[in-house]
């Protein structure tokens, strides 16, 4: 397979201690929306008095992915009702329930069938819970399973030593195969840094990884009907904020599994093409209201009515310990899209 990256770069130091990288020019600006991250330090702290109550120190260490390098200081404790954000661990304590049928074929390869290679359901990530050798410290994103169609090479097929696949839009495939995923517009917006102890650094230059299922259910590279594809999956490379961003659809809700997208944080670009070196694996979670919004109403997700009528963020084998730092916040409507914001510290 061709390297996507071009020519090899030098090999940077740790992430923690590397120097500075020269200041790029940020992304145009965009006169007409406001984000966010943008609002400045004022806002983040309203934002934080807020919800510093309901969301315990390791929620509340959330919200500071707008802030840059920042000093966290006089964090709650969680309370005794802070249950969601208490339970957040290292790992997943609990196994995560697999995909048990595809919502459109249920074949092999699909969610819930054998991965090609005939690895179990579950794998691309070492433990049912993901990586048990990776330390993750209070407040940083969780570990948790790549699921068994990561396409990062350690489940079947390797998506990240194609050439192209360092993109902003996922909706099509590239590299030969032609199909486009049809769905609601959504944009992801994930801002890494490296939190480390009470200091919050944006890890510029660092790289993510995104896949997720189509519309109905099915993960490309894996999946009969769409094995031959590659939407829905791509790499991104931090920039001086620390922000990567995607262009992809609304995915389905497949049976055993919480409406999710799935992520690896690599140290950078040249070292996104092995899973061998990705810092964290983790999955973003899609709140309930929006779910709401989209399936049973929009054409092309009928499928997931039934499905998602049986699961809860409670319950799924992957978020029940805790998905705080998990949950995305979402602007948008079904009808114009959405625009999906985490925060990924590690």
């Amino acid at each position: 397979m061709t390297t996507h990256h071009g020519p090899d770069r030098p090999d940077r130091p740790d992430r923690r201690d590397r120097p500075d990288r020269p200041d790029r020019p940020d992304r145009p600006d965009r006169p007409d929306e406001i984000e966010e991250h943008d609002l400045g330090l004022t806002h983040d702290l309203g934002t934080i008095a807020e919800q510093r109550r309901s969301l315990g120190r390791r929620g509340l260490l959330g919200l500071f992915g707008g802030l840059g390098a920042v000093a966290v200081v006089g964090c709650a404790t969680d309370g005794d009702g802070s249950s969601a954000a208490a339970s957040d661990t290292a790992t997943s304590s609990t196994a995560p329930s697999t995909p048990s049928a595809s919502a459109s074929t249920g074949g092999p390869g699909g969610p819930g069938g054998t991965p090609p290679d005939g690895a179990p359901p579950g794998g691309g990530g070492g433990a049912m819970g993901g990586d048990s050798s990776v330390e993750v410290a209070d407040g940083e994103i969780p570990e948790e399973t790549a699921g068994p169609y990561p396409g990062d090479g350690s489940n079947g097929p390797n998506v990240l030593g194609e050439s192209g696949v360092v993109r902003s839009d996922l909706t099509a495939s590239f590299g030969g195969p032609t199909g486009v995923a049809s769905g609601v517009p959504v944009t992801v917006r994930l801002k890494v840094y490296d939190l480390d102890g009470e200091d919050a650094t944006v890890l510029e230059g660092a790289a993510i990884y995104l896949w997720h299922c189509d519309a109905e259910g099915r993960y490309s590279m894996y999946d009969d009907g769409v094995a031959d594809e590659n939407y829905l999956r791509g790499v991104q490379e931090a920039d001086a904020k620390g922000m990567v961003e995607f262009t992809t659809i609304f995915p389905a809700c497949y049976a055993g599994r919480w409406p999710h997208m799935h992520f690896e944080v690599y140290p950078s670009l040249a070292e996104a093409t092995s899973s061998e070196n990705k810092l964290r694996t983790s999955q973003l979670a899609i709140p309930d209201a929006t779910c709401q919004e989209v399936y049973g109403v929009v054409d092309g997700y009928e499928s997931s009515v039934s499905t998602f009528a049986g699961v809860s963020l409670d319950t799924d084998g992957i978020f029940s310990d805790g998905y705080s730092l998990q949950l995305a916040k979402v602007a948008g409507s079904a009808t114009d899209g959405y625009t999906f914001n985490l925060s990924v510290p590690v």
